[in-house]
């Protein structure tokens, strides 16, 4: 089972990245490759402003290694210690 969700995992990175590569040439193409920068970029800041408005939460959480620090010392708290591997 492993290797079929490897293989589909890599299928739709692959073709994420295809279809962003010609998502950005196509946009390259029709509005010059300046604008399309700029606008990609305030895009982002848009998107991000956006989540950080209707998410609050989501400023709070910091890095992705402090998150997974933390949830893993919970986890440690919470259950109880297995003695002998049971």
């Amino acid at each position: 089972m492993r290797g079929r969700v490897g293989a589909v995992n890599s299928i739709f990175i692959g073709s994420s990245n295809e279809l962003g590569g010609f998502e950005s040439g196509a946009t390259a193409r029709l509005f010059g490759p300046v604008a399309s920068v700029v606008g990609g970029g305030i895009g982002t800041i848009l998107v991000v402003l956006t989540v950080a408005t209707a998410w609050p939460s989501v400023r709070k959480l910091g890095s992705l290694q402090d998150l997974g620090k933390s949830s893993k010392m919970e986890i440690e708290e919470d259950e109880p210690a297995l003695v002998n591997g049971s």
